[in-house]
């Protein structure tokens, strides 16, 4: 079901890939972001202090022969999570939105002639209160607030989420932030349907329903046996919402009854991301942290959750997974891109889904 087209070695531990969504035809961009923590001579143990730095690297995927190669490699802070952000008009540049140890968020410009990054603008989640020491921004989301206007959500690991508006001139505006959990906020995700509601993740095993218009809780769940780590608004069911969490379960719920789950999963271990295909959104790519990455199919009428495949070319920890956005290939084959940490591993395979 899986084959490995490419294995690359990242230097730094990668923890995140994102692919150029809605690309053209006979290439394809993507890029991945490292966590390195910096080695200091007589230190015994990791302490929050300790520094950390990463990459963003940038890399060419080419059709129809499989070719890989990376264009550039940007060293920064270490990176926690990225997004690739909607160009502005039909003629605009995308532009890359990441999150890093050093609470901050960095928007770099897609270059596409010169196939390059250009950083744009760096925010300082700490910036309204420069005195306090900014928390680690470990997780990010986008909507569309009018035209051109970006509305961002992130969220920290002092439990806070925060929001901005994020403009195509590349001006960040601070909105607000508020504590949400009592430990970290490990995730957040804007609602697809209704954009007032944001939904955040904790250490704390909550999930919370944020009403952005009344700036109230809409409603909180206690479903989870272990911290929330990674929150999906479904984009073609309406109410759907999949959650992933340290106790390896995979659930759905349904948004206007949070009682119970409407279909659980166990998929033997944490997980850290869940990526739809573009084009096929029932599929669900899952980064199992201890285990795999997993392939599985949501049934919304049924509704149920079932695993087509594990793909066990990784050996340390699975966090960053993408779908590549072009479609199926004549074989009915689909392409991936996921990336491990301590082995500090790269991948793009091939992914044969049975018909």
């Amino acid at each position: 079901m899986f084959t490995t087209l490419h294995s690359e070695d990242t230097e730094y531990s990668a923890d995140s890939v994102e692919w150029l969504p809605q690309d053209g035809p006979g290439s394809s961009y993507f890029a991945c972001g490292t966590y390195q923590l910096v080695e200091e001579e007589g230190e015994q143990e990791a302490s929050p202090k300790r520094p950390r730095k990463g990459r963003v690297y940038l890399y060419l995927f080419g059709e129809p022969d499989s070719s890989l190669e990376r264009l550039q490699c940007i060293e920064t802070a270490a990176i926690l999570d990225m997004k690739w952000l909607p160009a502005s008009s039909c003629d605009g540049p995308p532009h890359l939105a990441t999150v890093n140890s050093l609470g901050q968020l960095e928007v770099y410009e897609f270059l596409r002639d010169e196939q390059k990054l250009q950083k744009r603008t760096c925010f300082c989640l700490a910036e309204e209160e420069p005195q306090k020491e900014p928390p680690l921004a470990l997780a990010l989301d986008w909507r569309r607030d009018g035209e051109q206007t970006i509305q961002l959500a992130i969220s920290d690991s002092k439990g806070g989420l925060n929001l901005l508006k994020y403009s195509p001139q590349g001006e960040v505006v601070w909105e607000r932030s508020w504590s949400a959990h009592g430990f970290e906020a490990w995730t957040c995700a804007f609602d697809r349907w209704s954009p007032h509601l944001l939904y955040s993740g904790g250490d704390d095993m909550l999930l919370m329903a944020h009403d952005l218009r009344t700036e109230q809780l809409a409603w909180t769940n206690r479903a989870h046996m272990a911290g929330v780590t990674c929150l999906l608004s479904h984009p073609r069911h309406e109410h759907h919402l999949l959650t992933g969490s340290y106790d390896e379960q995979l659930r759905m719920f349904d948004t206007r009854s949070m009682k119970r789950a409407l279909a659980e999963l166990n998929l033997g271990g944490g997980i850290w991301r869940l990526k739809p295909h573009g084009l096929h959104p029932d599929l669900i790519l899952a980064a199992c942290m201890y285990t795999n990455f997993s392939v599985v199919q949501l049934d919304a009428s049924a509704p149920g959750l079932s695993l087509l495949g594990a793909y066990e070319e990784h050996k340390s920890i699975c966090y960053g997974a993408d779908w590549a956005p072009f479609g199926d290939r004549d074989d009915g084959s689909l392409t991936m891109a996921t990336c491990s940490f301590y082995d500090h591993k790269l991948c793009v395979s091939r992914v044969e889904i049975s018909k």
